[in-house]
């Protein structure tokens, strides 16, 4: 039987870095399982704020790929103010800490390039990809965002060729996002922004949704949305075996990139009290670091009893990140303070549950983050404001760690597999196409 095929517009492909280049490139590992044939289209020049060679064996062997050449004002950006390259990835300095020079580059990039300044690539792809549709035969195309622009191509092409099926894939939301407020907008750049994301929403086919919320929230906008979360891959992430590896000290670590805006600092001070009133805690304690940790935040835990309890080790690939989660004893995860952010899930819970070890979670209340992890058992989700309940939790887990008892077990993780999300993706898209 022919495989249908999927055209798929990604920005972020290996040898990028990040949880972002993961969902599509997991889905086109596995879709030709289920009946698909990704093509991915890609900038044949793109700039990148991390980057992962690790990720390229997961690229299908032989998978096709079609790349034009792209121009982005970051590279100039960067040179002019060092801190872009933060904003590229979407993080801020924010408050106290903006220099007139972020200021400005935060004014300008939410104002001149919109949505994003990846958008000089809108017009040359869609010339491109009318023509490719028209000697190809293509059954559906996903646009995945962020850059929210790559949106601006499916949408243009969907308008120009009569019968064309398009998914818009939200890894983040776009008006939605927690930073959307920092980005300084005046009145008009603001309604443009609103204005596209709408359109976007009315004549996708299906929009795609990375959380439970987004879904619901991206249907009250008009979008006829379907939450696939994203997921871990099993060849990835061998379960560890709790009881066969004991960790020399009990170890709470973060793995990923830390900003400002999803500072826990709350439990830097539960963790700073422990080590100052539990003798025993604080000769066993660990907290690691694995990934781009906010220099500000560095200097107020060095600052603090936790500073001769750090182990920070910087930026690591992928598969070593993995490894790194596996000598840990309970994984932390942050997200944005604001209700709004309670839909974001981000994509290092579904590797932390793959682990098999206790998770330790920040965000807003009733985030969907605590559905996930009273769904699997897998730990305990805290506002900021929490403060005597995180101790608690963790000198519970320790109390079990010290009398080498497995830390609790989880369960039900068995649905955000990457291959079982990726069956869910198929059964979307044959259904788009009959």
């Amino acid at each position: 039987m022919e495989h249908k095929k999927i055209l798929i517009i990604t920005y972020y492909w290996p040898p990028a870095g990040g949880p972002g280049v993961q969902r599509w490139l997991k889905f086109a590992k596995y879709l030709p399982d289920f009946g698909w044939k990704p093509i991915i289209y890609t900038p044949e020049n793109p700039s990148y704020p991390l980057l992962d060679e690790s990720l390229i064996k997961d690229v299908p062997e032989n998978i096709e790929m079609v790349k034009t050449k792209i121009w982005e004002p970051y590279q100039l950006a960067e040179k002019l103010n060092k801190s872009n390259k933060k904003f590229k990835a979407g993080q801020f300095d924010v408050g106290t800490h903006q220099s007139w020079k972020s200021k400005l580059s935060i004014w300008v990039r939410g104002n001149f390039f919109i949505p994003d300044a990846r958008v000089f690539w809108v017009k040359p792809s869609v010339k491109f990809l009318a023509h490719y549709l028209k000697e190809n035969k293509i059954d559906v195309v996903v646009t995945s965002g962020p850059p929210h622009s790559l949106h601006l191509i499916g949408l243009q092409l969907k308008k120009k060729i009569t019968g064309l099926k398009w998914i818009a894939d939200f890894r983040d939301p776009w008006t939605e996002i927690s930073y959307y407020q920092h980005l300084k907008l005046t009145k008009s750049s603001d309604r443009k922004h609103r204005q596209l994301e709408s359109e976007v929403f009315k004549n996708a086919n299906i929009t795609l949704a990375t959380s439970y919320t987004d879904a619901e929230n991206f249907r009250k906008a008009g979008a006829n949305a379907i939450c696939i979360t994203n997921g871990f891959d099993e060849s990835d992430s061998g379960k560890t075996d709790p009881q066969k590896s004991k960790t020399a000290k009990f170890t709470l670590s973060y793995i990923g990139v830390l900003e400002q805006l999803r500072n826990p600092e709350k439990l830097w001070k539960a963790l700073d009290e422990l080590v100052k009133t539990h003798p025993d805690f604080a000769e066993n304690f660990i907290l690691k670091f694995a990934g781009r940790v906010d220099d500000k935040i560095l200097d107020y835990i060095e600052n603090s009893a936790l500073r001769n309890h750090i182990l920070n080790l910087g930026y690591l690939s992928h598969d070593k990140a993995i490894e790194e989660m596996q000598s840990s004893d309970v994984l932390l995860i942050t997200n944005f303070p604001n209700e709004s952010s309670k839909g974001i899930i981000p994509g290092k819970i579904f590797e932390y549950l793959a682990t098999g070890k206790q998770i330790l979670s920040f965000g807003p209340d009733q985030a969907d983050v605590s559905k996930i992890l009273e769904q699997t058992q897998a730990g305990k989700h805290f506002s900021y404001s929490d403060s005597e309940s995180i101790k608690s939790f963790i000198l519970k887990k320790f109390e079990l760690w010290k009398n080498g008892n497995s830390i609790e077990s989880i369960q039900n993780i068995e649905q955000f597999s990457r291959k079982n999300l990726t069956q869910q993706l198929a059964e979307v898209l044959d259904q788009t196409v009959h």
